[in-house]
């Protein structure tokens, strides 16, 4: 039988459904899992790939929060079953690195997008590179981000960016509130592009980079490029993968 280990948000719907879980089937520590079941929402999906990716084994998510892109619907009968039968999808995240204002270096990986935000009252200021080559001297907004397929459905997409099929060598390039050039959408590059955004005028019209909402404050540079010794192991439920849900994202 496959060996289950259960993760749970600290929301009280999570909890309770640990609980029952937990008291229904046989479980192990994370160590010794052939499959982690997480129970929350997207956040906690996350927090849960980011934590537990050094151990290479695959992460099955129920609903137990408000939003749920990466998550199965919540049921506890027959658990064993659907894990056996589920469909997995392997995704790749962004590696960020980020210089702040103080010289420090930081690397982060993000699943979904790494932003670019204004952290003051005035819009952000950015020239945008693409390997090594300047495509933008100055993009005026209150923001930018690079999206992979994955978490294209997520600030992206409310973003207005597009929803990129999951299996898709591409990752978006998608401005947020672009002021000049006016209304300027973004751009679709290559997996394997190196993106670096410089802030302009950093002193008067301060930067934060976000990398799964882990935040650096007042960055001078960042630089991200997709990271393919990294994979996370994501398992949906069979005919409910992330290619049939980007699908039907967009016929809503």
């Amino acid at each position: 039988m496959v060996k289950i280990a259960f993760t749970a948000s600290d929301a009280q719907v999570a909890q309770r459904a640990y609980e029952r879980l937990t008291s229904q089937y046989p479980h192990v520590p994370v160590e010794q899992a052939d499959v982690i079941v997480a129970l929350g929402g997207d956040g906690f999906m996350l927090h849960t790939l980011h934590g537990t990716m050094h151990l290479d084994t695959p992460v099955y998510g129920m609903n137990c929060g408000t939003v749920g892109f990466l998550m199965n619907e919540f049921r506890e009968e027959n658990l064993p079953e659907r894990l056996m039968a589920s469909e997995e999808e392997v995704i790749n995240p962004l590696k960020m690195v980020a210089q702040d204002g103080n010289g420090l270096m930081h690397n982060m990986l993000a699943i979904n997008e790494v932003s670019l935000l204004r952290a003051g009252p005035q819009a952000a200021k950015l020239r945008v590179s693409v390997d090594g080559k300047v495509r933008m001297d100055e993009l005026v907004c209150d923001g930018a981000l690079v999206a992979t397929p994955a978490g294209s459905t997520a600030y992206n997409y409310s973003a207005r960016g597009p929803i990129l099929p999951i299996g898709s060598d591409v990752l978006a390039l998608t401005a947020l509130a672009a002021f000049r050039p006016r209304r300027w959408r973004g751009a679709l590059l290559p997996k394997g592009a190196k993106v670096r955004f410089d802030v302009l005028n950093r002193a008067k019209r301060p930067v934060m980079a976000d990398a799964d909402s882990r935040s650096v404050s007042d960055v001078e540079w960042v630089e991200i490029t997709s990271d393919p010794s990294v994979q996370h192991r994501i398992l949906f439920d069979q005919g409910h993968g992330l290619e049939e849900r980007l699908l039907s994202e967009q016929f809503v």
